[in-house]
Protein backbone atom coordinates (compact mmCIF):
# COMPACT_ATOMS: atom_id res chain seq x y z
CA UNK A 1 0.00 0.00 0.00
CA UNK A 2 1.47 3.37 -1.08
CA UNK A 3 2.20 5.67 1.55
CA UNK A 4 0.44 9.37 1.53
CA UNK A 5 0.90 12.15 2.62
CA UNK A 6 -1.03 15.37 3.56
CA UNK A 7 -1.17 18.24 1.79
CA UNK A 8 -2.13 20.84 3.84
CA UNK A 9 -5.93 20.02 3.76
CA UNK A 10 -8.11 16.59 4.36
CA UNK A 11 -9.41 14.29 1.31
CA UNK A 12 -12.30 12.62 2.86
CA UNK A 13 -12.55 10.69 -0.70
CA UNK A 14 -9.28 9.00 -0.44
CA UNK A 15 -9.87 7.64 2.88
CA UNK A 16 -13.05 6.49 2.10
CA UNK A 17 -11.39 4.66 -0.55
CA UNK A 18 -8.42 3.47 2.07
CA UNK A 19 -10.74 1.93 5.01
CA UNK A 20 -12.78 0.71 2.26
CA UNK A 21 -9.65 -1.25 0.69
CA UNK A 22 -8.72 -2.59 4.28
CA UNK A 23 -11.98 -3.93 5.07
CA UNK A 24 -12.53 -5.57 1.81
CA UNK A 25 -9.04 -6.83 2.63
CA UNK A 26 -9.55 -8.45 6.07
CA UNK A 27 -13.06 -9.48 5.03
CA UNK A 28 -12.29 -11.40 2.34
CA UNK A 29 -9.43 -12.81 4.56
CA UNK A 30 -12.16 -13.70 6.89
CA UNK A 31 -14.43 -15.41 4.33
CA UNK A 32 -10.90 -17.57 3.71
CA UNK A 33 -10.70 -18.95 7.48
CA UNK A 34 -14.70 -19.25 7.98
CA UNK A 35 -14.65 -21.58 3.96
CA UNK A 36 -11.65 -23.64 5.28
CA UNK A 37 -12.45 -24.11 9.11
CA UNK A 38 -16.09 -25.80 7.22
CA UNK A 39 -14.09 -27.89 5.62
CA UNK A 40 -12.13 -28.92 8.19
CA UNK A 41 -15.00 -29.86 10.52
CA UNK A 42 -14.72 -33.27 10.79
CA UNK A 43 -11.22 -32.92 12.42
CA UNK A 44 -11.22 -29.14 14.42
CA UNK A 45 -12.58 -28.98 18.01
CA UNK A 46 -15.54 -27.18 18.89
CA UNK A 47 -13.80 -24.29 20.61
CA UNK A 48 -12.29 -23.15 16.94
CA UNK A 49 -15.49 -24.05 15.52
CA UNK A 50 -16.91 -21.30 17.84
CA UNK A 51 -14.50 -18.60 17.09
CA UNK A 52 -17.21 -17.89 13.67
CA UNK A 53 -19.29 -15.47 15.36
CA UNK A 54 -15.93 -13.86 17.04
CA UNK A 55 -14.28 -13.59 13.53
CA UNK A 56 -18.21 -12.26 11.76
CA UNK A 57 -17.98 -9.89 14.71
CA UNK A 58 -14.72 -8.31 14.08
CA UNK A 59 -15.65 -7.51 10.37
CA UNK A 60 -18.64 -5.80 11.69
CA UNK A 61 -16.13 -3.97 13.73
CA UNK A 62 -13.73 -2.92 10.69
CA UNK A 63 -17.16 -2.07 8.82
CA UNK A 64 -18.14 0.09 11.46
CA UNK A 65 -14.67 2.58 10.58
CA UNK A 66 -16.77 3.95 7.94
CA UNK A 67 -18.82 5.64 10.37
CA UNK A 68 -16.22 7.86 11.64
CA UNK A 69 -15.50 9.49 8.28
CA UNK A 70 -18.04 11.73 9.22
CA UNK A 71 -16.42 13.27 12.06
CA UNK A 72 -12.96 13.94 10.60
CA UNK A 73 -13.64 17.41 9.78
CA UNK A 74 -14.21 18.36 12.74
CA UNK A 75 -11.01 16.97 14.51
CA UNK A 76 -6.85 17.96 14.11
CA UNK A 77 -6.43 16.48 10.28
CA UNK A 78 -2.89 15.61 11.28
CA UNK A 79 -3.76 13.94 14.59
CA UNK A 80 -6.64 11.94 13.06
CA UNK A 81 -4.32 10.90 9.83
CA UNK A 82 -1.32 9.81 12.39
CA UNK A 83 -3.93 8.10 14.65
CA UNK A 84 -5.76 6.37 11.76
CA UNK A 85 -2.39 4.83 9.87
CA UNK A 86 -1.34 3.59 13.13
CA UNK A 87 -4.42 1.87 13.96
CA UNK A 88 -4.59 0.48 10.29
CA UNK A 89 -0.94 -0.58 10.59
CA UNK A 90 -2.08 -2.42 14.12
CA UNK A 91 -4.81 -4.41 12.67
CA UNK A 92 -2.71 -5.48 9.39
CA UNK A 93 0.28 -6.77 11.80
CA UNK A 94 -1.87 -8.61 13.99
CA UNK A 95 -4.84 -10.11 11.69
CA UNK A 96 -1.93 -11.20 9.42
CA UNK A 97 -0.25 -12.70 12.21
CA UNK A 98 -3.25 -14.77 12.99
CA UNK A 99 -3.85 -15.92 9.74
CA UNK A 100 -0.39 -17.48 9.96
CA UNK A 101 -0.93 -19.12 12.87
CA UNK A 102 -3.95 -20.48 11.63
CA UNK A 103 -2.15 -21.79 8.23
CA UNK A 104 0.47 -23.84 11.10
CA UNK A 105 -2.31 -24.89 12.69
CA UNK A 106 -4.16 -26.46 9.64
CA UNK A 107 -0.58 -28.19 8.94
CA UNK A 108 -0.65 -29.47 12.25
CA UNK A 109 -4.10 -31.02 11.91
CA UNK A 110 -3.21 -32.41 8.45
CA UNK A 111 -0.67 -34.03 10.24
CA UNK A 112 -2.92 -35.37 12.47
CA UNK A 113 -1.62 -33.84 15.76
CA UNK A 114 -4.27 -32.52 18.37
CA UNK A 115 -4.18 -28.91 18.78
CA UNK A 116 -6.95 -28.59 21.06
CA UNK A 117 -5.05 -26.39 23.72
CA UNK A 118 -3.83 -24.31 20.81
CA UNK A 119 -7.56 -24.08 19.38
CA UNK A 120 -8.55 -22.51 22.51
CA UNK A 121 -6.00 -19.99 22.92
CA UNK A 122 -6.25 -19.05 19.10
CA UNK A 123 -9.82 -17.97 19.70
CA UNK A 124 -8.71 -15.98 22.72
CA UNK A 125 -6.76 -14.33 20.03
CA UNK A 126 -9.86 -13.71 17.51
CA UNK A 127 -11.42 -12.27 20.76
CA UNK A 128 -8.49 -9.92 21.08
CA UNK A 129 -8.93 -8.88 17.93
CA UNK A 130 -12.49 -8.11 17.62
CA UNK A 131 -12.06 -6.26 21.20
CA UNK A 132 -9.39 -3.86 18.92
CA UNK A 133 -6.82 -5.37 21.71
CA UNK A 134 -4.09 -5.48 19.27
CA UNK A 135 -1.05 -5.30 21.73
CA UNK A 136 -2.89 -8.15 24.23
CA UNK A 137 -3.50 -10.09 20.89
CA UNK A 138 0.12 -9.93 19.98
CA UNK A 139 1.52 -11.43 23.29
CA UNK A 140 -0.99 -13.76 23.05
CA UNK A 141 0.42 -15.05 19.61
CA UNK A 142 3.61 -15.43 20.39
CA UNK A 143 2.28 -18.11 23.27
CA UNK A 144 1.23 -19.92 20.70
CA UNK A 145 3.54 -19.72 18.49
CA UNK A 146 5.67 -21.27 20.96
CA UNK A 147 2.65 -24.06 21.09
CA UNK A 148 3.05 -24.94 17.21
CA UNK A 149 6.94 -24.51 17.48
CA UNK A 150 7.31 -27.17 20.57
CA UNK A 151 4.37 -29.97 18.21
CA UNK A 152 6.20 -29.46 15.23
CA UNK A 153 9.77 -30.34 17.04
CA UNK A 154 7.99 -33.25 18.81
CA UNK A 155 6.53 -34.38 15.17
CA UNK A 156 10.40 -34.20 13.64
CA UNK A 157 11.83 -35.98 16.86
CA UNK A 158 9.57 -38.78 16.27
CA UNK A 159 10.30 -39.06 12.89
CA UNK A 160 14.14 -39.21 13.41
CA UNK A 161 13.08 -42.08 16.51
CA UNK A 162 11.44 -44.21 13.77
CA UNK A 163 15.03 -44.93 12.18
CA UNK A 164 16.82 -46.42 15.30
CA UNK A 165 19.91 -43.88 15.17
CA UNK A 166 21.74 -46.08 17.23
CA UNK A 167 22.09 -48.65 13.71
CA UNK A 168 22.98 -46.19 11.86
CA UNK A 169 26.28 -45.58 10.61
CA UNK A 170 27.99 -41.93 10.99
CA UNK A 171 29.54 -40.44 7.98
CA UNK A 172 30.55 -36.86 7.57
CA UNK A 173 30.84 -37.19 3.92
CA UNK A 174 28.24 -37.65 1.35
CA UNK A 175 27.87 -41.16 -0.71
CA UNK A 176 29.28 -40.59 -4.02
CA UNK A 177 26.75 -42.18 -6.07
CA UNK A 178 22.71 -43.47 -5.12
CA UNK A 179 20.84 -43.27 -1.48
CA UNK A 180 22.23 -43.55 1.69
CA UNK A 181 20.51 -42.84 5.31
CA UNK A 182 23.43 -41.58 7.64
CA UNK A 183 23.69 -40.02 10.71
CA UNK A 184 26.19 -36.46 10.40
CA UNK A 185 28.16 -35.36 13.69
CA UNK A 186 28.46 -31.87 13.73
CA UNK A 187 29.83 -29.55 16.45
CA UNK A 188 26.02 -28.59 16.99
CA UNK A 189 24.93 -31.81 17.70
CA UNK A 190 24.06 -35.03 15.75
CA UNK A 191 21.59 -35.21 12.69
CA UNK A 192 20.18 -37.73 10.45
CA UNK A 193 20.11 -37.38 6.72
CA UNK A 194 18.44 -39.10 3.51
CA UNK A 195 20.73 -37.89 1.07
CA UNK A 196 20.73 -39.39 -2.74
CA UNK A 197 23.75 -38.19 -5.56
CA UNK A 198 24.25 -39.08 -8.64
CA UNK A 199 26.89 -37.57 -11.10
CA UNK A 200 26.08 -35.39 -14.07
CA UNK A 201 28.08 -37.56 -16.17
CA UNK A 202 25.56 -40.18 -15.92
CA UNK A 203 22.51 -37.91 -14.38
CA UNK A 204 20.21 -35.18 -16.07
CA UNK A 205 18.64 -33.08 -13.65
CA UNK A 206 15.44 -31.51 -14.77
CA UNK A 207 12.44 -29.69 -13.14
CA UNK A 208 8.91 -30.60 -13.93
CA UNK A 209 5.75 -28.79 -13.25
CA UNK A 210 1.77 -29.51 -13.14
CA UNK A 211 1.24 -26.56 -15.13
CA UNK A 212 2.31 -26.28 -18.18
CA UNK A 213 2.80 -22.52 -17.92
CA UNK A 214 2.31 -19.31 -15.22
CA UNK A 215 -0.84 -20.13 -12.80
CA UNK A 216 -2.03 -17.45 -10.39
CA UNK A 217 -4.76 -19.24 -8.76
CA UNK A 218 -6.45 -22.83 -8.79
CA UNK A 219 -3.13 -24.89 -10.16
CA UNK A 220 -2.67 -27.49 -10.77
CA UNK A 221 -0.44 -30.47 -8.46
CA UNK A 222 0.94 -33.90 -8.39
CA UNK A 223 2.75 -36.17 -5.89
CA UNK A 224 6.36 -36.10 -6.22
CA UNK A 225 6.13 -40.25 -7.14
CA UNK A 226 3.80 -38.98 -10.09
CA UNK A 227 6.69 -36.46 -11.66
CA UNK A 228 8.87 -39.20 -11.21
CA UNK A 229 6.79 -41.89 -12.86
CA UNK A 230 6.10 -39.41 -15.84
CA UNK A 231 9.47 -38.61 -16.25
CA UNK A 232 11.32 -41.97 -15.67
CA UNK A 233 13.43 -40.42 -13.13
CA UNK A 234 15.34 -43.07 -9.91
CA UNK A 235 15.22 -39.76 -7.98
CA UNK A 236 12.77 -36.60 -7.22
CA UNK A 237 12.50 -34.49 -4.60
CA UNK A 238 9.89 -31.45 -3.43
CA UNK A 239 10.69 -28.12 -5.52
CA UNK A 240 9.97 -24.52 -4.15
CA UNK A 241 7.93 -22.45 -1.83
CA UNK A 242 4.40 -22.54 -3.37
CA UNK A 243 1.45 -21.40 -1.97
CA UNK A 244 -0.89 -24.54 -0.95
CA UNK A 245 -4.73 -24.33 -1.36
CA UNK A 246 -5.20 -25.48 2.11
CA UNK A 247 -4.10 -21.97 3.46
CA UNK A 248 -6.72 -19.85 4.06
CA UNK A 249 -4.70 -16.05 2.78
CA UNK A 250 -3.82 -18.70 -0.35
CA UNK A 251 -7.54 -18.26 -1.17
CA UNK A 252 -7.03 -16.50 -4.72
CA UNK A 253 -3.79 -17.93 -5.51
CA UNK A 254 -3.91 -21.36 -4.60
CA UNK A 255 -1.22 -23.61 -5.36
CA UNK A 256 0.77 -21.43 -7.11
CA UNK A 257 4.55 -20.43 -7.01
CA UNK A 258 5.96 -16.89 -7.95
CA UNK A 259 9.45 -17.47 -8.54
CA UNK A 260 11.80 -18.54 -11.25
CA UNK A 261 11.48 -22.17 -12.52
CA UNK A 262 12.70 -23.69 -16.37
CA UNK A 263 10.91 -26.83 -16.79
CA UNK A 264 11.85 -29.96 -18.91
CA UNK A 265 10.08 -28.37 -21.50
CA UNK A 266 12.18 -25.44 -21.68
CA UNK A 267 9.21 -23.13 -20.48
CA UNK A 268 10.37 -20.27 -18.24
CA UNK A 269 7.63 -19.50 -15.53
CA UNK A 270 7.61 -16.46 -13.41
CA UNK A 271 9.60 -14.70 -15.37
CA UNK A 272 7.89 -11.17 -15.06
CA UNK A 273 8.37 -11.30 -11.22
CA UNK A 274 11.82 -12.26 -11.56
CA UNK A 275 13.05 -9.47 -13.60
CA UNK A 276 14.66 -8.10 -10.02
CA UNK A 277 14.70 -11.14 -8.15
CA UNK A 278 16.36 -11.37 -5.29
CA UNK A 279 15.99 -14.92 -4.16
CA UNK A 280 18.75 -17.55 -5.21
CA UNK A 281 18.55 -19.93 -8.31
CA UNK A 282 20.27 -23.07 -9.60
CA UNK A 283 20.85 -23.69 -13.07
CA UNK A 284 21.79 -27.39 -14.02
CA UNK A 285 23.41 -27.74 -17.82
CA UNK A 286 24.85 -31.10 -19.02
CA UNK A 287 28.07 -31.24 -16.95
CA UNK A 288 27.68 -28.49 -14.33
CA UNK A 289 25.35 -26.85 -11.50
CA UNK A 290 25.56 -23.19 -11.08
CA UNK A 291 24.27 -21.62 -7.95
CA UNK A 292 23.33 -17.95 -7.77
CA UNK A 293 22.94 -15.80 -4.88
CA UNK A 294 19.95 -13.72 -7.15
CA UNK A 295 17.79 -14.90 -10.26
CA UNK A 296 18.02 -11.99 -11.70
CA UNK A 297 21.91 -13.11 -12.40
CA UNK A 298 20.72 -15.31 -14.78
CA UNK A 299 19.19 -15.23 -18.00
CA UNK A 300 16.68 -16.80 -19.95
CA UNK A 301 18.91 -19.18 -21.66
CA UNK A 302 16.81 -22.83 -22.91
CA UNK A 303 20.28 -24.62 -23.71
CA UNK A 304 20.45 -25.86 -19.49
CA UNK A 305 18.42 -28.50 -18.69
CA UNK A 306 16.46 -27.01 -15.81
CA UNK A 307 16.47 -23.77 -13.28
CA UNK A 308 14.85 -23.20 -10.17
CA UNK A 309 14.68 -20.35 -7.64
CA UNK A 310 14.13 -20.37 -3.90
CA UNK A 311 15.70 -19.42 -0.45
CA UNK A 312 18.01 -19.81 1.37
CA UNK A 313 21.34 -20.53 -0.48
CA UNK A 314 22.90 -23.09 2.45
CA UNK A 315 26.88 -23.43 1.38
CA UNK A 316 28.18 -21.45 -1.58
CA UNK A 317 31.50 -22.32 -2.66
CA UNK A 318 32.31 -24.56 0.10
CA UNK A 319 31.26 -22.27 2.66
CA UNK A 320 28.57 -22.08 5.38
CA UNK A 321 26.46 -19.38 4.24
CA UNK A 322 22.98 -19.33 6.29
CA UNK A 323 23.44 -19.25 10.09
CA UNK A 324 19.73 -18.26 10.86
CA UNK A 325 16.98 -15.31 10.29
CA UNK A 326 13.86 -14.22 12.51
CA UNK A 327 11.69 -16.18 10.39
CA UNK A 328 10.00 -18.31 12.80
CA UNK A 329 9.28 -21.08 10.25
CA UNK A 330 12.81 -21.67 9.49
CA UNK A 331 13.94 -21.70 13.45
CA UNK A 332 11.82 -24.33 13.66
CA UNK A 333 13.12 -28.10 13.96
CA UNK A 334 11.36 -29.95 10.95
CA UNK A 335 12.39 -31.99 8.26
CA UNK A 336 14.44 -29.91 5.48
CA UNK A 337 14.80 -30.80 2.06
CA UNK A 338 17.70 -29.71 -0.41
CA UNK A 339 19.33 -29.76 -3.60
CA UNK A 340 23.26 -29.37 -3.93
CA UNK A 341 26.19 -29.79 -6.14
CA UNK A 342 29.97 -30.53 -5.39
CA UNK A 343 31.71 -30.23 -8.81
CA UNK A 344 29.89 -32.70 -10.96
CA UNK A 345 27.92 -34.62 -7.67
CA UNK A 346 24.74 -34.24 -7.60
CA UNK A 347 22.74 -34.16 -4.31
CA UNK A 348 19.16 -34.07 -3.45
CA UNK A 349 17.59 -34.89 0.35
CA UNK A 350 16.44 -34.11 3.46
CA UNK A 351 17.88 -33.11 7.09
CA UNK A 352 15.45 -34.73 9.70
CA UNK A 353 14.60 -32.81 13.07
CA UNK A 354 16.25 -29.29 11.96
CA UNK A 355 16.31 -25.67 11.50
CA UNK A 356 16.98 -24.30 8.02
CA UNK A 357 20.69 -23.12 9.93
CA UNK A 358 21.39 -26.55 11.09
CA UNK A 359 20.41 -27.94 7.88
CA UNK A 360 23.11 -25.70 6.31
CA UNK A 361 25.68 -26.67 8.77
CA UNK A 362 25.13 -30.45 7.95
CA UNK A 363 25.41 -30.22 4.23
CA UNK A 364 28.65 -27.97 5.03
CA UNK A 365 29.78 -30.72 7.64
CA UNK A 366 29.50 -33.34 4.60
CA UNK A 367 31.45 -30.96 1.93
CA UNK A 368 28.57 -30.00 0.22
CA UNK A 369 29.82 -26.93 -2.01
CA UNK A 370 26.83 -25.53 -3.04
CA UNK A 371 23.08 -26.31 -1.88
CA UNK A 372 19.65 -24.41 -2.17
CA UNK A 373 16.80 -24.59 0.62
CA UNK A 374 13.62 -26.06 -0.90
CA UNK A 375 10.11 -26.27 0.78
CA UNK A 376 9.50 -28.55 3.42
CA UNK A 377 7.42 -29.03 6.35
CA UNK A 378 4.02 -30.96 4.67
CA UNK A 379 5.58 -30.73 1.44
CA UNK A 380 8.58 -32.69 2.10
CA UNK A 381 8.76 -35.70 -0.01
CA UNK A 382 11.95 -37.46 -1.14
CA UNK A 383 11.52 -40.34 -3.71
CA UNK A 384 13.87 -42.85 -4.94
CA UNK A 385 11.88 -46.44 -5.97
CA UNK A 386 9.25 -45.44 -3.23
CA UNK A 387 8.96 -42.81 -0.95
CA UNK A 388 12.40 -41.80 1.58
CA UNK A 389 10.44 -39.43 3.12
CA UNK A 390 7.05 -38.29 2.44
CA UNK A 391 4.88 -38.25 0.16
CA UNK A 392 3.94 -34.74 1.45
CA UNK A 393 0.82 -32.99 -0.15
CA UNK A 394 0.45 -32.38 -3.65
CA UNK A 395 2.99 -29.77 -5.23
CA UNK A 396 3.26 -27.83 -8.54
CA UNK A 397 7.00 -28.33 -9.29
CA UNK A 398 9.55 -31.09 -8.54
CA UNK A 399 13.43 -31.92 -9.59
CA UNK A 400 14.03 -35.05 -10.53
CA UNK A 401 16.93 -37.18 -11.76
CA UNK A 402 17.26 -39.24 -15.04
CA UNK A 403 19.53 -40.81 -16.15
CA UNK A 404 20.96 -39.58 -19.82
Amino acid sequence: MKKFKLKGHFRPSFHIVLFFFITAFFALSILAVITKQSSLKNTANKDLANTHSQIESLAKELGNTQKSLNELQNTDQIKTNQDLSNEIKSIQKSFNEALGLYEEIVDLKIAKVNTTKIDVKFSEILKLLSDKKYSEADTKSTEVTFLIKAENDKIASATVATFSTANLTSFNSAPDAGYRRQQVVTDIGNFVIDVIAGDLTSTKVIIDTASDGDCRNDCPVMSVSSYASRSGAYAAINGSYFCPASYPSCADKKNSFDTLLMNKNKTYFNSDNNVYSSVPAVIFSANSARFVSKSQEWGRDTGVDGVIANQPLLTLAGQLLFGGDSDAKKTSRSNRSFVGATGSKVFIGVVYSASVAEAAKVLHTLGIQNSLNLDSGGSTALWSGGYKAGPGRDIPNAILFVRK
